[in-house]
């Protein structure tokens, strides 16, 4: 019996015509990382609510051995392996649903931060042993991206089930115009396949210097 890895990517948002995280996670739809596993990708909501209902459904139907999902970071500059998930909504810009909540946590009740328990490390030396720029970050922002990753490792919690979120910087084509930094699809799409791939076959996380001084 086949196990299933679920890989979610955001439908788009703030005026965009693509979410490149979609763009990148309906490619691997059906793709067998290793034998017996198969990818299933879904689009989500960027919705705070509908997005966190279309998890909990997803996971229960599902039940995966894995799930990763994708979300857009625009100026950013490099694919970015999200390590802290924080407990509070903090909305510049309302929502697709026309949500724009402040200041208000992602689960009443829940611890102030979760941390990534996935192979991070591991995870990114593979992306920099393939020339693929990367690194671990330490924020993943405010908005839907940050709900949809403390929701996954609520959820993790209570079901001891493997979760993590990639940030990939903006398409080529939404940067034609204004000079901000983007990143091949194709590029992206290999980084993330690398980061399953890996998430699936390492029990433990490499030694391998990271960090920030900023």
């Amino acid at each position: 019996m086949k196990k299933t890895v679920l890989v979610t990517g955001f439908a788009p948002f703030g005026g965009e015509t693509l979410n490149p995280s979609w763009q990148v996670a309906k490619q691997l739809h059906g793709w067998q990382p290793i034998a017996e596993v198969e990818v299933v990708a879904v689009e989500l909501a960027c919705a705070f609510l509908e997005s966190a209902e279309q998890l909990s459904q997803l996971i229960a139907k599902l039940q995966p051995c894995l799930v990763l999902a994708i979300g857009q970071a625009g100026g950013r500059t490099q694919i970015c392996l999200e390590h802290v998930a924080i407990n509070l909504i903090e909305a510049r810009i309302p929502d697709n649903a026309g949500q724009q909540p402040s200041g208000v946590p992602v689960v009443e009740g829940g611890p102030d931060a979760y941390f990534c328990q996935l192979p991070l490390k591991s995870m990114l030396k593979a992306l920099h042993q393939h020339a693929i720029p990367a690194a671990i970050s330490y924020t993943a922002g405010t908005y839907v991206c940050n709900s949809t990753f403390y929701h996954l490792c609520h959820l993790r919690k209570q079901m001891h089930l493997p979760v993590g979120f990639i940030h990939i910087p903006y398409a080529p084509s939404q940067t034609i115009n204004n000079g901000v930094a983007s990143l091949g699809l194709d590029l992206a799409l290999t980084a993330v396949k690398l980061c399953i791939q890996v998430a699936l076959t390492s029990n433990n996380d490499d030694s391998y210097q990271t960090g920030t001084l900023d």
